[in-house]
């Protein structure tokens, strides 16, 4: 089978990665990809908003499925021209249509489905341009911390939690007195304490299946500090994520979505990351994505054991309920390497080197480039180094050790993911304390 990938970040590097294992793929093409997908397919140039241009790559190139790995061209209606082609009959597209991809398009509407369906969330309430006194005055309602959401997609970073009335109120006016139109609504939600976790599942409408879970970490600074970023690393499996937990999340959030989708008659195939948090272990949906994460894709794809093509192919055939989902045991640490200055402004150019040196590790790549024979820094985030182990620790310390052997003028990484997971067994009376990593 011929399949064509879009995207070009790390996650679409760890899909290229995995669909490159099957037996089922004939050719991979990846638009546009980066250098890291040239190892595991070809790059092409290709105007997706096209479509003319997208009807003659698809028919020259024999493609039979289209695997669309960021959700900008979901929300944008890729796959409804797609589908609504008649020379383009037959190809699967492994991502939802416009309606399905509104659930992460517009928080709003996401928080609307949740509500309908008993799914459990934060309370909410929605302000737009022209509204900002009437936001105001509703933060003066209630509590801190504020948490503040950009409706539309911000790539991970329009979200503030403020933890004054006048942080809040300033992060209003800048949203809704800007110019981006992902803040022309934004919404104030209810605080939830807890831990977050990313949950994934893969679905062709009527059933659906469980993917590896994850745990991510959006701020740039160790101690999870500064501003969100789109993700500086991630673990998978998260040890709070037990088999008690996970079957809440099943039965309490993957179920009653899946069915809310098909009884609102939203057609959806493809990947739904629930972003979640425990709240006393029980598990609240903070959102919505239409995608697998980035990077928990490089966490959660190495884990999983089976064949994605086959998988896919369930999505295509209908069959989906009858395919297996095979799970390593192990734990996968994910840390992302990033230009200085990220998530502000920063340079890009800069030579990488030591991947030759990477030994029992994976390397995605994101924000690169070829510039000749080199490869260069291109991005924010550059690229990922996922590592297993036997356990958590062992997993970062694998990861760290590899993170060691990368550089380039100006990398910057955390030095702390995975290590709030970690605890010493607990001293009487008291509560467990952070393990340390050397």
């Amino acid at each position: 089978m011929n399949v064509l990938l879009i995207g070009n970040g790390g996650r679409e590097n760890a899909l290229a990665w995995k669909l490159a294992q099957s037996s089922m793929l004939d050719e991979l093409y990846v638009a546009p990809g980066n250098p890291g997908t040239m190892r595991h397919g070809r790059n092409v140039e290709l105007d997706l908003k096209d479509a003319t241009a997208l009807r003659k790559f698809i028919l020259e190139k024999k493609i039979r499925m289209v695997v669309v790995g960021p959700e900008a061209p979901l929300t944008d209606g890729l796959h409804d021209r797609i589908a609504e082609d008649p020379k383009l009959k037959g190809v699967t597209v492994i991502g939802p249509k416009a309606a399905g991809a509104k659930l992460e398009g517009s928080k709003e509407f996401a928080k609307e489905f949740m509500f309908r369906h008993n799914i459990p969330t934060a309370a909410f309430r929605a302000f737009g341009r022209g509204e900002l006194a009437e936001a105001q005055q509703h933060i003066d309602r209630m509590e801190a911390p504020y948490v503040i959401k950009a409706d539309g997609l911000a790539q991970g970073k329009g979200v503030v939690i403020a933890q004054t009335k006048d942080e809040a109120k300033e992060a209003l006016k800048s949203m809704l007195g800007g110019k981006d139109p992902a803040s022309e609504r934004v919404l104030i939600e209810q605080h939830l304490k807890g831990i977050e976790l990313s949950a994934f599942l893969i679905t062709d409408g009527e059933h659906f299946k469980m993917l590896p879970s994850a745990k991510d970490y959006k701020r740039i600074g160790n101690g999870d500090t500064g501003p969100n970023t789109g993700g500086m690393g991630a673990v998978s499996p998260a040890p709070f994520a037990d088999k008690d937990f996970l079957g809440k999340v099943h039965d309490r959030i993957a179920v009653p979505t899946v069915r809310g989708l098909r009884s609102d008659g939203i057609p959806f195939s493809g990947f739904l990351f629930m972003g979640l948090m425990s709240v006393g272990g029980e598990p609240y949906v903070i959102e919505y994505n239409v995608r697998l994460g980035d990077p928990e894709a490089q966490a959660i794809l190495p884990r999983l054991r089976s064949d994605l093509m086959d998988l896919f192919e369930g999505i295509a055939t209908g069959t989906l309920s009858e395919r297996h989902v095979d799970t390593d045991d192990r734990t996968c640490a994910t840390v992302v390497l990033a230009s200085d200055g990220y998530p502000g402004a920063y340079e890009a150019g800069k030579p990488i080197v030591g991947l030759d040196l990477v030994r029992d590790a994976l390397v995605f790549q994101s924000g690169t480039a070829m510039h000749g024979d080199e490869l260069v820094t291109n991005g924010g985030r550059v690229l990922a180094v996922s590592a297993f182990g036997k356990d958590i620790e062992h997993a970062i310390i694998n990861c760290y050790r590899n993170v060691s052997v990368v550089d380039f003028q100006g990398k910057y990484h955390r030095n702390d993911i995975g290590l709030d997971l970690l605890r010493k067994p607990a001293p009487k009376n008291g509560p467990a304390a952070p393990a340390e990593v050397k």
